[in-house]
């Protein structure tokens, strides 16, 4: 019998959730996703001080001040793993915009067309790059403008709501990353239950989701993401796409048993009638609200994501003044 990551791979476009070169050569993904927080714990490890290196030496020719060093260095370290995983993956690699510009659509724009300039300039495609974008109202209209205007593709993160995925449709996103163990954590820790893995809510709604977006037409991806273990990505089997950590990858991979699809576009279209609504900012701020474990999620995940963001810089910032 196959392994399950091999069935999986009939089914879903499997992405590996990592900066972690090693990993994503051996687990063979097609696409790769990469965070501040994946980047700073990549870069501890020897066989990356050569990028960090590089986007040092090329800062230092870029800006004239340390502040602006550092952050030209940021975004250069960004692009050169993104550049590397890209010669790993046939796919698209994943980069993320600043978290501090997680309410200021102006600033996504700016700093996305900057990240793509400088894949560019290394001769890299912006059909390889998704850019990450957290999914506030501002950033989903960041996204919005990239893509109609610009033709960057969009992957918007930090999504735990249904409002917060009907947004992202109407705003015409490539992709989006609902976090499934981020939702499970949140309902755990404030109810005190264990959930199996067919009624684990992080699942409930991915489904939701896919189901919506299949039986209105939409065309955005959905990828499950966060991951907290393989029971959550096998009731997830057909998912358009899953991002992985190495960890679970390798789990699936050990594992010999059959996997049955749980998700699909026939299925979707049998399922109860989800009626079609739209929102406006206001609508949308309303909606968030009242679903407090996104709210609190959201808000959660764009200050880890920045506090790792902030140590990358201190790393980066003491290399320059050294």
């Amino acid at each position: 019998m196959t392994t399950v990551l091999d069935q999986l791979k009939q089914y879903t476009t499997v992405v590996a959730d990592t900066g972690d070169f090693d990993s994503i050569a051996q687990y063979k993904p097609t696409d790769a996703t990469t965070n501040p927080s994946l980047i700073l714990a990549a870069s501890g490890k020897s066989q990356y001080a050569h990028l960090i290196d590089e986007a040092i030496e090329w800062a230092k020719g870029q800006a004239s001040t340390v502040d602006e060093q550092v952050e030209k260095a940021f975004d250069k370290l960004l692009v050169n793993f993104g550049s590397e995983i890209l010669k790993i993956v046939p796919g698209r690699v994943s980069t993320e915009v600043d978290a501090r510009f997680s309410f200021d659509k102006e600033a996504n724009v700016r700093k996305a067309i900057e990240i793509i300039d400088l894949y560019k300039s290394i001769g890299i495609s912006k059909e390889r790059v998704l850019i990450k974008i957290a999914s506030t109202w501002e950033g989903i209209q960041a996204a919005h403008e990239l893509e109609s205007k610009h033709g960057i593709h969009c992957n918007l993160t930090l999504l735990f709501s249904f409002a917060q995925a009907v947004a992202c449709a109407e705003a015409g996103v490539t992709l989006i990353s609902p976090f499934v163990g981020r939702i499970l954590d949140w309902y755990k820790a404030s109810t005190g239950k264990n959930y199996a893995s067919h009624e684990d809510p992080g699942v409930e709604s991915v489904s939701a989701i896919y189901n919506y977006y299949k039986q209105h037409g939409y065309n955005t991806i959905v990828m499950g993401a966060s991951f907290r273990n393989t029971g959550e990505i096998k009731e997830l089997a057909g998912c358009d796409f899953l991002t992985i950590s190495p960890q679970l990858l390798g789990e699936l991979q050990n594992e010999a048993a059959e996997l049955p699809r749980k998700l699909s576009p026939e299925a979707a279209a049998a399922a109860s009638p989800m009626k079609k609504i739209s929102l406006d900012e206001t609508n949308f701020r309303w909606a968030l609200n009242e679903d407090q474990m996104a709210t609190e999620k959201l808000s959660d995940g764009i200050r880890k994501f920045n506090a790792d963001a902030v140590k990358l810089r201190k790393i980066l910032r003491e290399k320059l003044s050294a």
